[in-house]
């Protein structure tokens, strides 16, 4: 005689609660439990057992240094809501600039002694006045002219022919930028009291910065 396996079926009956931390999860997850329990006006001791109990149902996926997401979720919805979270304040690093006058030798030395690709040319308050690139320097280094009598507001590409980036703005905006204009370097920039025409460089994006976040951002999610 054979016998049928036995398939066992149950079911859990969720609180009001649960449903909300559910629900909030499913919104706005990947989401750390003490925001869970900021967001509901309680305790990250009070939310323990309910995590526990929707973690081990299944409904909540815990992930170390992440927090907790809907199970409902998949991966790629997962890496979407991740890649729009970032934004270009929390990424930007110091900006090197030199002022107009800067002999495009001296930009040579501070390009190589700062070990980066473009400068930023600026005028007083920090202002943003050109760009100067490797390549720039590079079309002027190959000629037969004395370097330190050149400024580098010769060669440099000036406003409004520059692409910026704004502090509030996606990083994957920024970097969608970087790869449709073939650049190297973003600087970032607010508004001055002059108006939008002035603007201040804050920062900079270059593609390592756009490297680093997304290699830490596949090691979070563990892609």
């Amino acid at each position: 005689m054979s016998y049928l396996p036995l398939k066992v079926v149950w079911t859990i009956e969720l609180t009001k609660r649960q449903e909300k931390i559910l629900a909030i999860a499913k919104e706005e997850g990947p989401i750390t439990g003490e925001q869970i329990a900021e967001k509901l006006n309680l305790t990250r001791a009070t939310l323990r057992p309910d995590l526990a109990i929707l973690t081990m149902a299944g409904f909540l996926d815990a992930r170390p240094r992440v927090g907790y997401i809907f199970a409902g979720n998949n991966s790629n919805q997962l890496l979407e809501r991740e890649i729009k979270k970032r934004r270009v304040k929390d990424y930007k690093a110091v900006p090197v600039c030199i002022g107009e006058s800067t002999s495009v030798y001296d930009a040579v030395v501070t390009m190589f002694l700062e070990d980066v690709g473009t400068l930023f040319v600026v005028k007083e308050k920090g202002v943003l006045a050109g760009v100067v690139s490797r390549k720039d320097l590079l079309k002027v280094a190959i000629g037969k002219q004395d370097l330190q009598t050149i400024p580098v507001s010769v060669v440099m590409t000036r406003m409004p022919n520059i692409i910026t980036c704004d502090p509030e703005e996606s990083l994957y905006d920024a970097a969608k930028k970087l790869i449709d204009y073939q650049i190297d370097a973003l600087p970032v920039v607010r508004e001055t009291e002059e108006g939008s025409k002035a603007l201040e460089v804050i920062g900079r994006v270059t593609k390592t910065t756009i490297t680093k976040a997304y290699v830490e951002l596949g090691s979070m999610l563990n892609i």
